[in-house]
């Protein structure tokens, strides 16, 4: 547990840091997030989340509430202070604390709230890397604006627990037509027979990744095929390797999707190779971190 919480200006003990009851984080999930892995000190694709950190404050019509390297600075003054060099490091801003109604407040009389909270983790022999996992498809009921980090995450968490109550890793979703969209905290790839990678191509149904944008300089580099588009459930059923990709889960192989082995039922080739390219490209092993677009 982090034994230091930065909220609103203050350094706080953990048990002690919190917002305003009538924080419209709390109240409307008026606001977003952003999680960046810290990987043996260095912190995993930075640019990029914080490229999209900022672009998700616009689309909500919120500025910054600091500057990106007062931001990169708490960042790392947080990690200092717990003493962290294996960390996931959450970041998270609201309009703020106003009395509660559906239109923003005057921004002239309240102001935004800034939480970031380091809690160590290992991304070391992660047992979910080593050897997979298993998911489950299930229809898709989050809102329309997918292509935002908003805070509003009930519909993943909801989809993450029937999956895990079922002893499963995680969910992959479906939309109307059949076709996957992405797991519930994290993009979805399947690798075809003819060594070819899909992922959905980006647009408001998905939330594009961070680490998916690395992945794709990873495979321009390595010379691996990217299509994107759309594949159904029965395509992911037939795919010989899959993948999911997120900021601290990294890239994870999933082995089974609703009872269907894929491939040997292990992790394959392929995605054990883009994992282990992506870890030398966080040491700073494979040129400068890329930038992120919403592509849209």
């Amino acid at each position: 547990m982090p034994r230091i919480v930065y909220v609103n200006g203050e350094y706080l003990p953990y048990a002690q840091a919190s917002v305003h009851v009538e924080d419209r984080g709390f109240q409307f999930a008026d606001g977003v997030y952003e999680v960046i892995g810290c990987i043996h000190g260095h912190l995993a694709d930075e640019t990029g989340h914080l490229d999209r950190l900022e672009r998700s404050l616009a689309e909500l019509k919120m500025p910054m509430p600091v500057s990106r390297e007062t931001l990169r600075f708490l960042m790392r003054e947080c990690l200092r202070r717990n003493h962290l060099k294996n960390a996931g490091i959450y970041i998270q801003i609201t309009r703020g604390a106003a009395r509660r109604d559906f239109k923003f407040p005057d921004p002239n009389t309240t102001g935004q709230s800034l939480v970031i909270i380091a809690s160590s983790f290992n991304f070391d022999g992660n047992a979910a890397v080593l050897h997979g996992v298993k998911v489950k498809t299930l229809e898709d009921i989050r809102w329309k604006r997918r292509d935002i980090k908003t805070v509003a995450l009930l519909a993943q968490a909801l989809a993450k627990q029937e999956a895990v109550e079922e002893g499963l890793g995680d969910a992959w979703m479906v939309d109307p037509q059949g076709f996957i969209t992405e797991g519930s905290a994290s993009n979805a790839w399947i690798i075809t027979k003819d060594q070819t990678l899909l992922t959905r191509p980006v647009s408001h149904d998905i939330l594009r990744g961070v680490t998916r944008t690395a992945i794709e300089k990873i495979c321009a580099e390595k010379k691996i095929k990217i299509i994107e588009r759309a594949f159904t459930v029965h395509e992911a059923y037939e795919a010989v390797e899959a993948f999911t990709s997120s900021a601290t889960a990294l890239i994870t192989s999933v082995i089974e999707i609703d009872g269907h082995k894929i491939g040997e039922g292990k992790p394959g080739p392929i995605t054990k190779e883009i994992y282990n390219e992506y870890r030398a490209y966080v040491d700073g092993l494979r040129g400068e971190q890329v930038h992120w677009e919403a592509g849209l």
